[in-house]
């Protein structure tokens, strides 16, 4: 049974464009409900420091310390901003991949191995500005070891962050330009992988069965999860709770980067990478098969 529908109607550019936004909406919705409570794993990880109490020793003590202390539904937390910032952000990441694809393909002295990487750069910084804020929230709600129901609702959070920080970079926007380049070079090993393999591996894409799409998806999650996780330690240690109350320990990208590698040590920018994997590559997979399945469907139906 093919695995992609083939698609025969001429749509218009903005048609087009919109159908590219549902479907990575959609796809980002299905990844964030399927597999946050990895992302709030990842988080506790990346903000625990060597040395300290409360220390975390394993994936699975983490998970039944949480559980224990916390509630299943701790493993939720933060999931409201992922959940309206999923949508948009995943929908923006797809759709302005497409477009900047579509543009770098115009000019022929580009080949079309380096056309995928400029365009999943270029969609990686425009997706940063658009997540950035409710990464904030959602690093300060997944940092509380509280239970669920005792916490603050996403907008309260918000709305402190705000009054306290203001919308810039000491605010809602804390840790921006870390988030920038963390989203440029995810995304350009995730499209770029993904579309390159896809192209090079396989005659006829529409032909190949969902297992090896799966496993292309997979490969493009787990490249870009690696690549980027220095960057997603230090904006987590930026956007999270300071070691100590009132004073701002973790100020900037290289900053950070340097005091984390000067007293825990340069594979402490590798904190939570395992559940990041675990969530990043099956998240990777997800995406890109709900995508193309939606985004076909869509052209088919419309």
């Amino acid at each position: 049974m093919p695995t992609v529908l083939t698609v025969s109607k001429q749509h218009a550019e903005g048609k087009l464009a919109l159908m590219q936004l549902t479907a990575g909406g959609i796809a980002g919705l299905s990844e964030i409900c399927l597999l946050h409570p990895l992302d709030v794993i990842k988080t506790r990880f990346q903000l625990q420091k060597a040395g300290t109490s409360a220390q975390y020793s394993s994936l699975g003590h983490c998970f039944t310390d949480m559980y224990r202390t916390e509630g299943l539904l701790s493993f939720y937390k933060g999931i409201l901003p992922p959940i309206m910032a999923e949508t948009p952000k995943r929908g923006t990441k797809f759709l302005v991949f497409e477009q900047y694809k579509r543009l770098f393909l115009l000019f022929d002295g580009i080949s079309q191995p380096y056309v995928f990487l400029l365009a999943g750069f270029l969609s990686g910084c425009t997706e940063a500005f658009v997540v950035n804020p409710f990464e904030t929230v959602k690093v300060r709600l997944q940092s509380e070891r509280m239970a669920f129901a005792a916490q603050k609702s996403a907008f309260a959070t918000a709305r402190e962050i705000i009054k306290k920080g203001g919308l810039g970079l000491k605010g809602i926007n804390k840790a921006l330009p870390t988030t920038i380049c963390s989203y440029c070079v995810s995304n350009t090993l995730f499209f770029g992988t993904y579309n390159n393999l896809k192209t090079y591996l396989f005659d006829d894409w529409e032909k190949v069965s969902i297992p090896y799409r799966l496993l292309v998806g997979f490969t493009a999650g787990s490249v870009a999860c690696v690549s980027n996780t220095p960057w997603d330690v230090t904006k987590s240690l930026i956007q999270g709770p300071q070691p100590t109350p009132g004073v701002v320990k973790y100020k900037s990208t290289i900053q950070t980067m340097k005091l984390v590698i000067k007293e825990e040590g340069f594979f402490s920018l590798y904190k939570g990478l395992l559940p990041k994997m675990m969530k990043v590559g099956p998240g990777g997979a997800l995406m890109f098969l709900v995508f193309e399945h939606v985004y076909g469907y869509l052209q088919q139906i419309l």
